[in-house]
């Protein structure tokens, strides 16, 4: 009785393919970041330095002698704890107010039948295409005949009612689109209302689209520029990149280091925040439908 031996062909190695692919994919990755992180490393590293060795030839990214006085010189120049604390406190409040609406008005045009929606929400996007500049002096006049300038109520209702939270509404509509009808229908059952299945149902599940409403509404806030330079004189408050601004010597010179020192404050806690909730961010954009 013969025996037959079956050979196997070697299966081939495409490990060294991949991980060749993978290097110069990384290798690009680092060239094409190099012009988004050098001048972060700088602003940081500058903010340590001398005035004098700021703009020196050969220029340095790093400093022999490093000093925290630009640091320092930040927060007695100017109330700059306290306008630090208004944009937190104004980014805060705009955030969870444009949460609150977007999610109502997402859940309405995803979930809710009514006459005109589509026409409607559409009129509701063209908000998107109105820049701020257009609109900034009937507003002015407004909130003047209101007595509502110098204050923050302009920089709290203006940024949570226009662009920013219509782009909000958009990403809440796309996500509570795709959430499965059976989902309401078995909460509908369980006796739920509108509101109960909102908050209840869908709200738990919109985690993902609402972290990526809250990362872009906090930022829009915090480099709110245009508004607060119209809406505020009081330095008292200003927010950040008012404040950032107003570092100048008794000649007009631009104060660099310890410009660079506010700066820094001002980015870095930001670069924190997005780093951390980075995932949640990229998942809430491709369950809206923003993803490319």
């Amino acid at each position: 009785m013969k025996t037959e031996i079956l050979t196997v062909a070697p299966v081939p190695r495409r490990a060294p393919r991949h991980l060749g692919r993978r290097i110069v994919l990384v290798l690009a990755l680092a060239v094409l970041a190099i012009p988004f992180v050098v001048p972060t490393v700088w602003m940081i590293a500058s903010s340590f330095k001398p005035l004098s060795e700021i703009f020196q030839s050969p220029p340095t990214i790093f400093t022999a002698s490093p000093t925290w006085a630009a640091y320092v010189e930040a927060f007695t120049f100017q109330p700059f704890a306290r306008q630090y604390a208004n944009s937190v406190y104004i980014a805060v409040v705009v955030t969870l107010v444009t949460m609150l609406v977007s999610s109502l008005a997402g859940y309405a045009f995803a979930r809710v039948r009514f006459p005109g929606r589509n026409v409607i929400f559409l009129v509701v996007l063209v908000g998107l295409l109105v820049p701020s500049e257009v609109t900034i002096v009937p507003l002015f006049q407004m909130f003047k005949q209101a007595g509502l300038v110098n204050t923050h109520w302009p920089l709290i209702l203006v940024t949570a009612l226009a662009a920013p939270c219509v782009l909000a509404t958009f990403i809440m509509r796309q996500f509570f689109i795709a959430l499965p009808v059976e989902l309401e229908e078995a909460a509908r059952l369980d006796g739920l209302s509108r509101v109960g299945i909102w908050w209840r149902i869908c709200m738990p599940l919109a985690k993902p689209a609402l972290s990526a409403v809250a990362i872009l509404t906090f930022l829009a806030s915090w480099n709110l520029y245009l508004e607060p330079t119209v809406y505020l004189t009081s330095p008292e408050l200003f927010t950040l990149p008012q404040a950032l601004t107003r570092y100048t010597d008794a000649y007009g010179g631009e104060m660099w280091n310890t410009q660079l020192a506010a700066a820094t404050m001002t980015v870095v806690p930001m670069l924190i925040v997005f780093l951390i909730a980075q995932r949640q961010f990229v998942e809430g954009l491709a369950h809206s439908g923003l993803k490319g």
